[in-house]
């Protein structure tokens, strides 16, 4: 009980986590929430008691579920009418779930959201060898669905996320990426699972091809905005933790943009901080103002901003319903979280 009450706290109708334009769609997808909440606890479970413990953990930690919100607004977004979507949304949470299991172990992260991450509470083995549980509990899900098209794509998904998971560490502290390279890294290791969940709505109903590829590119192009809006947040000093990206020396955009800017003296800050990783106490605070000075933070938000619109225009495709215009504002919160 200790682990599925939390859970149906975060999944339930009072969730504490929405904001007035993340409020609609939460509506609107609540009752399957609870069955997407049945399958997580269900699915969890094992005779080996720390497996659980550590999944439950990670799992009522505080997050906002958006990306299996995404599988239940797109099928509520089509007309679908079953009840495969259910379990697809806790496929895609048990993914994202293990993503962030293996994240923290990579980045010797000791906090998530304001709490102890698992990785620091249970060691790196035990956390890394439960993400590898919550991954393959995915793929049963996957599997036990019958699709093939939703086990291709979400399967391609968790390869693509590796990927880009390696790929940020060949180029962490590297203060010579260049923005090509880290918009990819972004695309593969946040935005594929955004938009593989956002598709598989559009497959169980077998609609149009044209449909899937809208939600694809909607699911893409959301995931693109909210990575670069947490780029931004990570140097707000309205964040419960403020610059852990700074501290790890973590290549992100507005990073990118003040090196690019920056002067001989500038730059050789940023190597120092972020390329050496050799920091003092007042640097992050420095790093902020050289980010002010020269506008990196207006300009990441303004290029999420682009790919916000491109997500709005994505769903023009489809009738101006409750669920579309509940994931338009779900857009909008992305963006909104920096302001």
């Amino acid at each position: 009980m200790s682990i599925i009450a939390p859970i149906t706290h975060h999944f339930g109708p009072y969730n504490p986590y929405c904001r007035s334009n993340f409020d609609a769609l939460h509506a609107l997808v609540q009752d399957d929430l609870v069955g997407v909440n049945n399958t997580i606890v269900s699915k969890m479970q094992s005779p080996i008691e720390l497996i659980p413990q550590i999944a439950g953990h990670i799992i009522t930690s505080g997050g906002k579920r958006l990306r299996p919100m995404l599988t239940l607004a797109s099928a509520g977004l089509v007309g679908y009418e079953g009840n495969r979507h259910i379990d697809l949304a806790a496929c895609v949470e048990f993914i994202h779930t293990a993503t962030l299991l293996h994240d923290d172990v990579v980045d010797k992260s000791n906090l998530r959201r304001g709490q102890d991450t698992a990785n620091s509470v249970w060691g790196n083995q035990a956390s890394v060898l439960v993400g590898d549980f919550l991954f393959s509990r995915a793929f049963q899900i996957m599997v036990a669905d019958g699709s093939l098209k939703v086990l291709k794509i979400l399967s391609d998904a968790s390869a693509v996320i590796a990927e880009g998971e390696v790929h940020q560490i060949i180029t962490k502290n590297d203060i010579e990426t260049a923005e090509d390279v880290y918009f990819q890294i972004i695309e593969n290791k946040t935005a594929v699972l955004f938009a593989a969940a956002a598709r598989i709505g559009a497959i169980i109903a077998e609609r149009p091809e044209s449909e899937e590829r809208a939600l694809e590119a909607f699911g893409r192009n959301l995931g693109v905005a909210f990575q670069l809006t947490d780029d931004v947040l990570d140097y707000s000093d309205e964040q419960l933790v403020c610059g852990d990206d700074f501290r790890d020396g973590k290549i992100t955009l507005p990073v990118i943009l003040a090196y690019a800017a920056g002067n001989d003296e500038e730059r050789a800050f940023w190597r120092r901080t972020i390329g050496d990783l050799r920091q003092n106490e007042d640097d992050l605070i420095h790093a902020q103002t050289l980010m002010l000075q020269h506008g990196t933070l207006s300009k990441t938000l303004k290029k999420a901003r682009d790919y916000a619109n491109a997500a709005h225009r994505n769903l023009n495709l489809f009738a101006p319903t409750a669920h579309r215009i509940a994931m338009n504002e779900v857009i909008d919160f992305c963006i909104d979280r920096a302001y």
